[in-house]
């Protein structure tokens, strides 16, 4: 039996890699291990729900247009209606919640990270482990951040209201 084209090092390697990732998001799954009970709300009521809640879906929309998935649309779109957020915006910081999306450069998004938080608004960074770079600079806000974030694999959000500083890896 030849086994020269299966790479079972390689496969291995890369399960073994991302195991890390997985264990230290396994503890928040469902909500379980979250002591926030704005970030539990937010799990039970926003990234467990497949469908949109009642309300106006103008972010929903603007997110498909610009190329999100549909998935995390209607999470995000959730996210707006049930922190009762009235205005949004998508590469820009001039609303109550700002989406950035991979199509600005670092610089751009560090820029955005700051004015969000001077401002108080709620930050949405799309796709922050795009590339290595990316990760780095989602890393790096995280650390300097002084209220709460959560990072579910296809968003990092940043919340810059009075709660305490916390990061939850969903």
């Amino acid at each position: 039996m030849d086994f020269s084209n299966i790479h079972i090092k390689d496969e291995l390697k890369n399960k073994v890699s991302h195991l890390g990732d997985r264990l230290s998001r396994a503890r928040y799954f469902r909500g379980h291990g979250v002591h926030s009970p704005f970030v539990y709300a937010i799990v039970r009521e926003v990234f467990m729900r497949s469908t949109l809640m009642e309300g106006e879906h103008r972010l929903y929309e603007e997110l498909l247009r610009s190329g999100v998935h549909q998935k995390r649309a209607i999470q995000l779109q959730n996210l707006a209606l049930h922190n009762g957020y009235t205005t949004f915006d998508i590469d820009d910081c001039n609303a109550e919640m700002c989406v950035l999306t991979r199509r600005l450069s670092t610089a751009e998004t560090l820029e955005k990270v700051n004015l969000a938080r001077n401002e108080k608004k709620t930050l949405v960074i799309m796709d922050p482990a795009q590339d290595n770079e990316r990760e780095q600079m989602c890393r790096q806000i995280v650390c300097e951040h002084t209220c709460t974030t959560v990072d579910n694999r296809g968003y990092l959000l940043i919340f810059n209201n009075h709660l305490p500083k916390q990061h939850f890896k969903i």
